[in-house]
C-alpha cells in the first residue's frame, strides 16, 4: 500500500517531477496513442452496457432508490480504485495491459454509474431539454438529420458554434438508428467516461502511473461537480491540465521528442472544434508560458534572438497541427466571413452571471472538495519554485484569473469573455494540486514518524481518500445535480408526456407531438424541408426543423443577422391585408418561413395576457439582447391580426395553446 506515497522532499525535485530518461514524457509515443485508442474504446462500450443495464432498472420517480444503488455501485467502484492504487499497479500477475484495462473499465464504470442510475428511467440528460440543453439537442438533432456541417437553426447559414463534437454525435444516433435528442443522454455519458480515461492516459505522460490514475479519479469527481452539465465542453476542460504541464516541460526543453508538440497542437484544435472559450484559453495559457519561459532563459544569460528562435520552432508544430483541425469545423465560417474581414459582432458572450461577476475562490468553501482546493492552493505557492507540475498548474491559475481580470476590463466594450466558464478548470487544477500536495505531506509524516506507523499513515491515507472521494460523489448528487436531474423528470418528450408520466394539457410541452403532427399534415414535407416562425422554440429541439428566427441573440448564428430578421417580423405583423403579408413574407431577403407556430390567446390553454388593442389577435414571442442586465434577454411580443391567414393561400389549425399556419 505504500507504494502509492512518494518520497517528499519539500525543496529540490520530487518523483512525481522526474521524467523517465531525462525526458520530456513518461510514456513513448506508440504506447500513448495505443492507450488513448484502446482506453477510449473500452470507455465507450463500459458506458453504453452499463447505461443500457441503468435503464432496465425503471424505478419510478419520485424515489431515493436510484441514489441509494448510485452510492452503493459507485462506493465500491471507488474502493476498487484505491484499492488499484494501493496493490494493483505492483501486481505482475495480469500484466501492463491487464492493469491498464482494469483501470480503465473502473474508471469508466464509476462515472457511468454515478451519473447513469439517477437518471435511469428518463431519456433526457441532466438539464432536461431546458435552457441551455434546449440548443444542445437542436444542434444534435440536425447533425443527426445531415451528414455535413449545418448551422443549428438557420437554413442556407455557414455554421458558426463549434461543432465537431455534436457532428460525431450525429453518427452515434444514426448508427443507433435513433433521433438525435434521443441519443444525446447516451452519448453525453460515454464521453464522461472516455473522458476520464483518456485524461488518465494524459496523466501517465507526465506523471508515474499511481499519481496519473489518482489525478483522474479527483477528474471525474470534479466532473460531477462542475463539468458534466456541459458534456461537450468537459473533455476540453478536463485535459487541458495534463496537456498544460506537458506544453511547460515541452516549451522549457530545448530540445525533446516533436510528437509531444504534435499532441499539445491536437489539443488545441480539438478544443477549436468543440468549445472556443477553452481554445482562446489555452492558446493564451501556451503563449503566456512560452513568454514566462524566454523570460527566465534571457535572465540567464541567453541571447534574445536564439531563444526566439527556439521558442518560435517549439510553438510551430503546436500552431500548425491546431490550425488543420480547426479548419474541418471553421473552414465554411471563415470563408463566409472573408476569413474574419467582414465577421459580424456576435452576442454570445452578452452574458454576466453572478459567479461571472466575482472572482472564484473554491479554496474557501466548507467542504470535502473546498478543502482539497485549499490544500492545492498552498502546495503550488510553496513548490512552485521546485516543481514543474506546480509552476504548470501555478500558471494555469493566474491565467484564469488573469482571464477574469480581461473579461471584467471587456465589459467597457460592451462584452465579457465568459470568464466563468474557466470555474470547472480552476476547480480542478486545485484539486489536482490538493492531491498531490497531501501526498508529499503524508510522505513526509511518514519519514519523521516511526517507521513501524508507516503502514497504519498509509492505511488512515487511503481510507480518508475512500471517505473523501465517497462525500465528493454524495455533495454532487444531493446538491450540484439536483435540480438538473428533476428537469430531466419533468421536462416533455416529443410525444407530449415526461418520464414520470405526466401530460398535463395546461403545460405547453404537452402539446409537442400535437404540433408535430400538425406541421406534418399542413405542409406534406419532410421536417427538414420546413421553415417555422415558431413561438415554442422547445419544438426545435426534437425535429430537425429550420428556423426564421433562433431563440435568443446569443445563440443565433451572427451571420443570420438576428435583429434585422427580429426587425423583419415586426414588419409583416404590421400587413393590413393577406396580400400584403404573403407579398412581404416572399419578398425577404432571408429564406421565408412557410409555418408559423403562433400563440392563441383565446385558447382555454393558453397563458399569454395580450394587451386589450391586441384581443383576439395571434402571438408570437421575441427576445432581445438586454446584457449586461441579468438576465441578458428581455421579453416581447408581436401580434398578427387574425384576419391575416384567413386567405386561401393559408391553412390553418389550432393545437392546443397554439394556432399552426402553414402556406399553401
Amino acid at each position: 500500500m505504500v507504494g502509492i506515497l512518494p518520497s517528499p522532499q519539500l525543496t529540490g525535485p520530487s518523483p512525481i517531477d522526474e521524467p523517465r530518461q531525462n525526458s520530456a514524457v513518461r510514456l513513448p509515443l506508440r504506447n500513448t496513442v495505443a492507450e488513448l485508442v484502446a482506453g477510449s474504446a473500452v470507455a465507450a462500450v463500459v458506458s453504453l452496457v452499463l447505461q443500457f443495464a441503468a435503464a432496465r432498472l425503471s424505478i419510478s420517480e419520485p424515489s431515493y432508490a436510484p441514489e441509494a444503488l448510485t452510492m452503493l455501485s459507485s462506493g465500491l467502484v471507488l474502493a476498487a480504485l484505491f484499492a488499484l492504487l494501493a496493490f494493483g499497479y505492483r501486481a505482475t500477475r495480469i500484466g501492463r495491459w491487464g492493469k491498464l484495462a482494469a483501470t480503465w473499465v473502473a474508471l469508466s464504470a464509476f462515472s457511468t454509474l454515478s451519473l447513469a442510475i439517477p437518471l435511469q428511467s428518463t431519456r433526457f440528460y441532466y438539464g432536461g431539454s431546458s435552457t441551455d440543453n434546449g440548443f444542445r439537442m437542436q444542434l444534435m438533432t440536425r447533425m443527426a438529420s445531415t451528414l455535413g456541417l449545418a448551422d443549428m437553426n438557420y437554413a442556407e447559414t455557414a455554421p458558426y458554434y463549434p461543432s465537431g463534437w455534436f457532428w460525431l454525435g450525429g453518427r452515434f444516433a444514426n448508427l443507433l438508428g435513433w433521433e438525435g435528442w434521443a441519443a444525446y443522454k447516451l452519448y453525453a455519458l460515454c464521453w464522461v467516461a472516455v473522458t476520464a480515461v483518456v485524461a488518465f492516459t494524459l496523466w501517465s505522460v507526465v506523471l508515474r502511473r499511481r499519481l496519473a490514475l489518482l489525478a483522474a479519479v479527483v477528474t471525474a469527481l470534479s466532473g460531477m461537480l462542475h463539468g458534466v452539465v456541459e458534456p461537450y465542453a468537459w473533455p476540453s476542460a478536463a485535459w487541458l491540465l495534463p496537456v498544460a504541464v506537458l506544453a511547460w516541460r515541452s516549451l522549457r526543453m530545448t530540445e525533446g521528442p516533436r510528437w509531444t508538440l504534435i499532441c499539445i497542437g491536437g489539443y488545441v484544435g480539438f478544443a477549436a472544434i468543440t468549445y472556443t472559450l477553452h481554445f482562446g484559453f489555452a492558446v493564451a495559457m501556451i503563449m503566456l508560458m512560452a513568454l514566462i519561459t524566454g523570460v527566465h532563459r534571457v535572465r540567464q544569460g541567453e541571447g534574445v534572438g536564439p531563444v526566439v528562435k527556439q521558442l518560435f520552432l517549439r510553438l510551430l508544430p503546436i500552431g500548425v497541427v491546431s490550425l488543420v483541425i480547426a479548419l474541418l469545423v471553421w473552414l465554411p465560417y471563415l470563408l463566409s466571413t472573408g476569413f474574419l474581414l467582414n465577421n459580424p459582432r456576435s452576442a454570445a458572450q452578452h452574458y454576466l452571471p453572478e459567479d461571472g461577476a466575482f472572482l472564484p475562490v473554491p479554496m474557501t468553501e466548507a467542504t470535502a472538495f473546498g478543502g482539497l482546493c485549499l490544500a492545492g492552493f498552498v502546495w503550488l505557492l510553496l513548490r512552485c519554485r521546485h516543481s514543474e507540475i506546480a509552476a504548470s498548474m501555478l500558471a494555469i491559475v493566474l491565467a484564469i484569473y488573469g482571464w477574469f481580470a480581461l473579461s471584467t476590463l471587456a465589459l467597457l466594450a460592451k462584452t465579457t469573455l465568459l470568464a466563468f466558464r474557466l470555474n470547472v478548470v480552476l476547480d480542478l487544477t486545485l484539486a489536482v494540486a490538493g492531491v498531490l500536495g497531501l501526498l508529499e505531506l503524508i510522505g513526509y509524516l511518514r519519514r519523521r514518524i516511526d517507521p513501524r506507523y508507516a503502514v497504519q499513515i498509509s492505511l488512515v491515507a487511503c481510507a480518508l481518500g475512500l471517505i473523501g472521494a465517497v462525500s465528493v460523489t454524495q455533495e454532487a448528487l444531493s446538491g450540484k445535480l439536483l435540480g438538473y436531474t428533476e428537469q430531466a423528470y419533468t421536462d416533455y418528450y416529443p410525444t407530449g408526456d415526461n418520464a414520470k408520466g405526466n401530460k398535463d394539457p395546461g403545460q405547453r410541452g404537452s402539446w409537442f407531438d400535437d404540433e408535430i403532427r400538425a406541421v406534418a399534415a399542413l405542409t406534406g414535407r419532410e421536417p427538414d424541408q420546413n421553415v417555422l416562425l415558431s413561438t415554442d422554440y422547445k419544438l426545435m429541439s426534437f425535429q430537425p426543423y429550420w428556423g426564421f428566427q433562433q431563440e435568443t441573440p446569443h445563440y443565433a448564428n451572427p451571420l443570420a443577422d438576428y435583429d434585422a430578421r427580429a426587425a423583419e417580423v415586426e414588419r409583416w405583423s404590421k400587413a393590413t391585408s393577406s396580400e400584403e403579408l404573403l407579398r412581404m413574407v416572399r419578398g425577404s431577403k432571408f429564406k421565408s418561413p412557410n409555418v408559423f407556430i403562433l400563440d392563441n390567446p383565446q385558447s382555454r390553454y393558453s397563458e399569454v395576457e395580450p394587451p386589450p388593442e391586441h384581443e383576439g389577435d395571434l402571438g408570437l414571442q421575441l427576445k432581445g439582447d438586454a446584457f449586461p442586465q441579468n438576465p441578458n434577454v428581455r421579453d416581447y411580443h408581436v401580434y398578427f391580426d387574425r384576419a391575416l391567414f384567413d386567405s386561401p393561400a393559408f391553412v390553418k389549425r389550432d393545437v392546443g395553446p397554439y394556432t399552426i399556419i402553414a402556406t399553401r
